[in-house]
């Protein structure tokens, strides 16, 4: 089952062109995460779509606005 999984997520990634990568998250205060942002986080981008999530902490964007 895991290397089915590996395999999903290989193919999920080389189809996808639209992510900005983890430098670009991480430059931005984000944190790359695999599935859903956990609570106190909103979905600011994708690092690897549509795998890997960027999120950032609402904390922040709040005192960013």
């Amino acid at each position: 089952m895991g290397i089915l999984v590996l395999v999903f997520m290989f193919i999920s990634l080389t189809q996808h062109g639209d992510a900005h990568g983890p430098d670009s998250c991480n430059h931005g205060g984000g944190l790359c995460r695999v599935g859903s942002c956990v609570s106190g986080e909103y979905l600011a981008q994708y690092c690897f779509e549509p795998v890997i999530l960027c999120c950032k902490n609402l904390s922040s964007a709040t005192t960013e606005s």
